[in-house]
């Protein structure tokens, strides 16, 4: 017996064809993803495609980078009063 995908409205999702706010339905079948309208009918499969930035850190930064946002500091010696 195959199991029946597990459909999710979509908030604010407007449908293509009848323009029915609120109507699409979206769930996961044959390992693709698939939207479909109650209202009408409608229905078509969505080729997501997840766009993961990876975070930088100290490892994957490149030295040139690095090097760019480096400063030097030189501190100047505090002049002593005559009174000490």
């Amino acid at each position: 017996m195959e199991e029946k995908p597990v459909k999710r409205f979509i908030a604010g999702a407007v449908c293509p064809k009848c323009a029915q706010m609120d109507r699409i339905v979206m769930y996961k079948k044959d390992g693709g993803d698939f939207r479909e309208c109650v209202e009408c009918g409608f229905n078509d499969e969505l080729h997501i495609q997840p766009q993961v930035r990876e975070l930088e850190t100290r490892v994957n930064i490149s030295k040139e980078t690095i090097e760019a946002e480096t400063q030097v500091l030189q501190f100047k010696p505090i002049a002593k009063n005559k009174d000490d």
